[in-house]
């Protein structure tokens, strides 16, 4: 026999070895149910797949998109096994998000590999294990891997039983990944420059609903509204496709014609599906102006009974039109995903001083632990007060914050009273600075703090002026936290450091101009 036909008789021989095992495997696992049910928590339905044994492929529904599991992308030998393990991780309680997700990365793992995990029993498990490690397989192949071992367990196949849960959980270690790298490098959070023109766009945003009440487009305007739930409150895609027309309610204070906009969102993500707790956050006042609109304009609806309060399809749909906005806001592609906003957030209310507790609530996570990795890319006090002061050597600022154009001061003096810029704010009288071409009376900002940065200021080209501005303004910084009130999360500190920073550029224009 020649060597050839030898190796092929080796290899024969091990896939009748291999079928062998599953073969005596599919005999302890019972036969798969005639329906497999799932529940849909997007369009909070009962959706099921018929004939499951039959299928070659899954078509499902998993936060609003439709997604398929091909099972003819195994061997066909093991195909029925990884349907067996579809159904098992649903009945683990899991979302069959979950379930989608860990057969699917399980496609590149061979035949050999899969027939080998299920015949090495607990007493060869660990030498397998660690030669399995070595393939290189995706962080959740092993994940799945490991799924299938307790599926073992629960049918009590080849040795296993639940007693060796906890020796699975703990003796088997899955690939080193750190899910914070970004965090821990600072690549995840944005420059307060970079917040500060998605707090301008904002603005922007209401001016122009108040101004022109029905000249918004409905879908910019979604959008709009959309990033307020992921600037403010850090809300992930899927919690903010799935808030609905009833999680949204406008309250009206006593003898206040000032409307509130409180928001309900669902939890996402969590560990466990007990203690999921809904979430309830209160729009800026300043932004529930966009929010008052969209109620005002769009077809509850949506003619077709659609109860999604941004009538979006799925947490892709959120994901995609969110990430294009913000690439456009910002004139660049560096920021990846919405997860740069969520990081951000959470690591602006640790700056701010919220203990470990608070930040959990506020990113709705299930253990206090989570968030510990923003604590120790916390900048320090110190830090935080030079950044506010724009006095940081690691403070970037973009290149010009628009304006209208410079004036001299000729020009000032002779400009309507309503147009000439004044202002108390935090008590500095500030007068001199420049003009306004729509007028402060038009205004609904405040004056000076708001003034910087305005598309329609018009700035006096005197850059003594702007730097005793700049100085006055760093004192109160100051002010703020020798009063120990250097909340960096509150509304009026943050205008203090957007203001600096736009101070500087103006006067770093001037300088630009005098060369």
């Amino acid at each position: 026999m020649s060597i050839w036909n030898q190796e092929e008789l080796f290899k024969n021989d091990a896939h009748i070895v291999e079928d062998d095992i599953l073969q005596r495997l599919y005999a302890a696992l019972p036969k798969l149910p005639p329906l497999i049910r799932y529940y849909d928590d997007f369009d909070d339905t009962l959706r099921s797949i018929a004939t499951p044994e039959a299928q070659t492929r899954f078509e499902l529904f998993v936060n609003g998109a439709r997604m398929n599991v091909d099972f003819s992308r195994f061997h066909p030998s093991s195909a029925l096994l990884f349907k067996h393990l579809f159904l098992f991780i649903l009945g683990a309680d899991r979302a069959v998000g979950t379930a989608v997700l860990y057969v699917t990365r399980a496609y590149p793992l061979s035949f050999s590999d899969v027939c080998a995990l299920v015949d090495a029993g607990p007493t060869g498990i660990a030498l397998f294990w660690t030669e399995f490690r070595a393939r290189g397989y995706s962080h959740h192949a092993y994940r799945c891997a490991k799924t299938l071992l307790l599926m073992l367990c629960e049918v009590q196949f080849n040795g296993w039983s639940n007693s060796y849960q906890t020796f699975l959980s703990t003796a088997l270690p899955l690939p080193a990944i750190d899910k914070y790298a970004g965090v821990r490098s600072g690549d995840v959070f944005l420059s307060a420059e970079e917040e500060a023109l998605i707090v301008r766009h904002l603005d922007a945003a209401v001016e122009s609903v108040v101004q022109y009440p029905n000249g918004e487009n409905m879908d910019d305007l979604a959008d709009t509204l959309m990033l307020v739930c992921s600037y403010q409150f850090a809300m992930r895609p899927i919690q903010i496709a799935r808030l609905e027309n009833s999680h949204v309610r406008v309250w009206y204070d006593d003898g206040s014609n000032d409307p509130t906009v409180h928001l309900t969102f669902h939890t996402a993500k969590q560990r466990s599906n007990i203690h999921r707790i809904p979430m309830t956050r209160r729009v800026k006042r300043e932004w529930v102006p966009l929010f008052l609109a969209w109620h005002a304009n769009r077809n509850i609806s949506n003619g077709n009974g659609s109860l999604r309060f941004f009538n979006v399809q799925s947490n892709r749909d959120v994901g995609f039109r969110l990430s294009n906005l913000v690439r456009r806001i910002l004139g660049t592609d560096e920021i990846g995903t919405l997860t740069d906003l969520r990081h951000t957030a959470a690591q602006r209310l640790v700056d701010a001083g919220a203990s470990h507790e608070e930040l959990a609530e506020f990113m709705g996570h299930s253990h206090i632990n989570t968030g510990l990795v923003y604590y120790h890319t916390s900048a320090s006090h110190a830090e935080r007060v030079n950044q506010a002061l724009g006095a940081s050597e690691i403070y970037r600022r973009v290149a010009k914050i628009g304006h209208d154009r410079f004036i001299s001061a000729e020009e000032l003096a002779i400009l309507k009273g309503e147009q000439q810029i004044g202002g108390v704010p935090h008590g500095v009288p500030i007068t001199g600075i420049g003009g306004c071409s729509s007028g402060q009376k038009s205004c609904p900002y405040n004056p000076i703090t708001s003034c910087y940065g305005c598309r329609r200021f018009m700035p006096i080209r005197d850059k003594e002026m702007h730097a005793k501005v700049l100085a006055d303004m760093r004192e109160v910084v100051l002010f703020f936290d020798r009063s120990s009130r250097g909340d960096t999360q509150s509304p009026a500190y943050l205008q203090l450091q957007r203001t600096i920073s736009e101070i500087q550029t103006v006067i770093s224009e001037l300088e630009d101009d005098a060369q």
